[in-house]
């Protein structure tokens, strides 16, 4: 290709990074050409020539030939990158919620219109582990990716074990930071790392999840005596995504707080850091870190992609094309601490074994062994504010000691 002349959508804080890195990197051989804004009024450091409120100006314009999107609006974002790929205009994307709900119709168009969608950056900012998966492992000899995908909750909880500070004083300095929203939700509540779940799975093993159908549990409703048991335990809970092969016919995916030991990789991820770990049949685990959000972490994600771009790279979803693929299931079973006051959790849950109960003035836990469909069935009744659910990890123990 050319040099890369850039459609940007979105002028936020990854926005102005993705200026700064393509304007910074000597190599690039490629341009800012129009940059489309909501509004023309709000003040900026660079000329007013280069903004835009109208996608056409962009979408139309034959000297463009990268549109980059990177704006927080998922229903606008799809109807820009499904525009562009259709007009056969090559996108790189940062946006997971977007990605997440449609990336199967995008695939489709990226094959009937001999377009290149890129969005390494929607899944751990500055980690390329998408395209690590589609390069490195594409083969079927992968059998897990699991790990801390959401930056917020990271630092949110590292605060609490590594500084002993409390939740919501631990949430307010995240939000003081810039690392969490005013409204958390997305973060907290497990649907960041979801989202980063389903397209990582597409390219770990060729097949696509709907949001609605995987279990995801956050870290809001996690309180003093979740934190105390942890500690004593000599463990730190982490808000853990997870795919994981659980036969040659069958894998199982889910978002849970985790029990993390410290003979784990991710036990010592921290602040607003991301770690994977990739495990696979001949060559155990391998793991990544780095920061998983910020303006120059993620355009620094985004640059590689545009990169890419002028090689004509694109993702071939190698394992959706020529490998069995698994099937998703949830017939499988986990085992799960409960905290609980007045919701009746033994009521609402069947659990296969009870291990271990304590009743308390404050409030009361069990362990027990539970089918992921069970807790999937029931999860609307489970969130209660004085419910807390955290996995006990029991997949690959064989293999970590």
């Amino acid at each position: 290709m050319s040099k890369i002349k850039i459609g940007l959508f979105g002028f936020g804080t990854v926005g102005q990074g993705i200026y700064e890195v393509v304007r910074k990197s000597k190599n690039a051989d490629a341009e800012i050409v129009k940059i489309c804004v909501r509004s023309l009024d709000k003040p900026r450091a660079i000329d007013r020539r280069y903004f835009t409120d109208s996608a056409s100006e962009i979408l139309e314009n034959p000297e463009i030939n990268l549109v980059v999107e990177v704006i927080d609006d998922a229903q606008a974002a799809y109807s820009i990158v499904r525009s562009a790929l259709l007009k056969g205009i090559p996108v790189v994307s940062g946006n997971k919620t977007m990605l997440a709900r449609h990336l199967p119709e995008l695939i489709e168009i990226q094959k009937t219109h001999d377009v290149a969608l890129l969005y390494d950056a929607s899944s751990c900012g500055s980690i390329p582990v998408i395209r690590n998966l589609e390069e490195y492992y594409d083969n079927d000899l992968l059998l897990e990716v699991k790990g801390i995908l959401n930056g917020s909750s990271n630092y949110i909880l590292s605060r609490v074990f590594d500084h002993e500070e409390s939740y919501a004083g631990a949430l307010s300095q995240a939000q003081a930071l810039g690392f969490a929203e005013s409204d958390p939700s997305f973060d907290i509540e497990g649907y960041d790392s979801l989202f980063k779940l389903i397209i990582i799975t597409v390219h770990a093993l060729g097949t696509y999840v709907a949001p609605e159908e995987i279990f995801t549990y956050g870290i809001a409703t996690i309180h003093d005596s979740d934190i105390r048991y942890a500690r004593e335990k000599r463990v730190k809970i982490k808000l853990v995504a997870q795919v994981v092969k659980v036969s040659e016919e069958h894998f199982t995916m889910f978002v849970m707080p985790e029990f993390v030991t410290p003979d784990k990789y991710i036990y010592s991820v921290d602040d607003e850091y991301n770690g994977v770990v990739i495990r696979g049949e001949c060559y155990d685990r391998q793991f990544m870190f780095g920061k998983g959000a910020g303006s120059l972490p993620t355009a620094s994600s985004i640059l590689s992609d545009i990169m890419a771009r002028l090689h004509d790279y694109r993702y071939e979803y190698k394992k959706r094309n020529y490998i069995q693929k698994p099937d998703y299931t949830t017939d499988i079973t986990l085992r799960i601490y409960a905290r609980y006051s007045d919701t009746d959790i033994r009521g609402i849950l069947r659990f296969e074994r009870i291990r271990e109960q304590y009743f308390g003035e404050e409030s009361n836990y069990l362990i027990g062994d539970i089918r992921l469909s069970e807790l999937l069935a029931k999860r609307e009744a489970l969130r209660g504010k004085d419910v807390f659910l955290a996995n006990i990890p029991q997949f690959f123990l064989d293999r970590d000691h």
